[in-house]
């Protein structure tokens, strides 16, 4: 049984890796992310301080505001009224008029600014800030507050979280930095579901179509053929998910090289240096976040995310399998999509909502042990910490769901796929489950 398996995960495997779409798809996809990144690092580097900074005038009724030129505008003052400046300013090449009206007291301020063209939301909230930092910089003198003595007295804050572990040991931790390892991890768990398990059942489909799966049941047992399918299908995206690895590590490290810049290992290899280390000391969120990676568990992030990464697919892929199988074309399979896509899109939106939010609550704990919803919402949950026990329930109760969902589709599978042309309702699924 087991080698008839293994000639199906070699036919399917090969059968979509030879294939030159395949080849395509591998090798460009990873091109795209380093290519945007080397165009915005070159956009971004090309624009010099001269070339961003943008000619605005001022019109300050109370003779007291002044600011200060910077790389994003450069400022002139102006006498006479706002009509006069508006044309005179239509015939210039200045990017715009900030009036500035009589401050009232305990009255609010609105500042105008006109302009040719809309300014970007950058602009106007960085002109927002200047001004309202020197209206307060008045109503401060005004008070006969000294504004800098008030900035003295400001305390700069920074929490620093550490986690005690039930072994004793401590642990520096980042809730943006597990966010974005639960974010990532989380999404790609989810689109690899979806995508091969389509796969999955467009390959049957267009199998039993032509009639060809006839031919292969004649020496193959249903499940044998419906698992090697699964596995081998699975295995081919696993293969391109590991090259997109490589080649955007790669290609993302050669960019960053060419402009001066450094992979974030590269920067963790620095830390370790204490030499090196004491260079970063002025840049303490850069350090703080490297600190945090340092402190990240990176073999059992890897073993967590393989289990579910594979425990998910093999328990959807069977359902993406049987449908294929119990109907004729991709059409009719739209009303047995929709009650297996519900649990992956709950597990979707509750990591957004829920699991990256609050990882500990309760709703995340079920999301992260129920079998359907937990290959996506249980990577949510792991950079932050999560108990072994809870882990050890959660990948067990993932085993237990794919060899029910794997035992279910079968014998979906036994039957739907030597069936052409009859209509099958959710009824006629329960028969086949209920009585084979």
């Amino acid at each position: 049984m087991a080698s008839k398996i293994l000639l199906v995960i070699k036919r399917e495997y090969l059968a979509r890796v030879k294939k030159r779409s395949f080849i395509v798809a591998t090798i460009l996809t990873p091109l795209i992310f380093p290519s945007i990144l080397g165009v915005f690092l070159w956009l971004g580097l090309s624009d010099t301080p001269g070339d961003q900074a943008r000619m605005v005038e001022v019109i300050d009724e109370n003779g007291v505001i002044f600011l200060e030129s910077n790389e994003m505008f450069v400022f002139s003052y102006v006498n006479g009224s706002v009509e006069d400046a508006k044309a005179s300013m239509r015939t210039s090449s200045r990017f715009g008029l900030l009036h500035i009206p009589r401050i009232e007291e305990n009255r609010p301020v609105t500042v105008t600014l006109y302009t040719e063209e809309t300014p970007s939301l950058s602009a106007v909230k960085s002109l927002e800030s200047l001004v309202r930092s020197r209206i307060e910089e008045k109503k401060l003198q005004d008070s006969g507050v000294d504004p800098f003595l008030l900035d003295r007295l400001k305390a700069d804050v920074a929490v620093t979280a550490i986690r005690l572990e039930q072994s004793g040991g401590e642990k520096v931790s980042n809730t943006m930095v597990n966010y974005g390892i639960g974010f990532i991890t989380g999404i790609l768990i989810y689109t690899f579901i979806f995508v091969y398990g389509n796969q999955i059942m467009q390959g049957v489909i267009e199998e039993k179509s032509s009639r060809i799966i006839e031919i292969l049941v004649s020496s193959l047992r249903p499940f044998q053929l419906m698992m090697g399918k699964i596995v081998g299908i699975g295995a081919v995206g696993l293969t391109q998910f590991l090259i997109w690895i490589v080649l955007i590590s790669l290609v993302s490290s050669l960019v960053m090289g060419y402009f001066g810049m450094r992979m974030p290992q590269e920067q963790l290899l620095e830390m370790s240096n204490p030499e090196a280390s004491s260079l970063l000391a002025e840049s303490s969120e850069i350090v703080n976040i490297l600190a945090v990676l340092q402190e990240v568990n990176f073999p059992l992030l890897v073993f967590t995310f393989i289990s579910y990464f594979v425990g998910g697919y093999l328990l959807y892929g069977a359902f993406f399998a049987a449908i294929g199988a119990a109907v004729d074309s991709p059409s009719d399979a739209q009303q047995f999509m929709f009650p297996v896509t519900i649990p992956l899109l709950i597990a979707y939106m509750g990591l957004f909502i829920f699991v990256l939010d609050d990882p500990n609550s309760k709703i995340s704990y079920w999301l992260s042990i129920i079998p359907f919803t937990s290959p996506v919402a249980m990577m949510g949950r792991v950079s932050f910490g999560v108990p072994f026990i809870e882990l050890f329930i959660s990948i067990s109760l993932l085993v237990l769901g794919f060899l029910f969902t794997t035992w279910a589709a079968g014998k979906i599978y036994k039957i739907g796929i030597l069936i052409h042309g009859t209509k099958v309702s959710y009824k006629t699924l329960w028969k086949w489950i209920r009585d084979n």
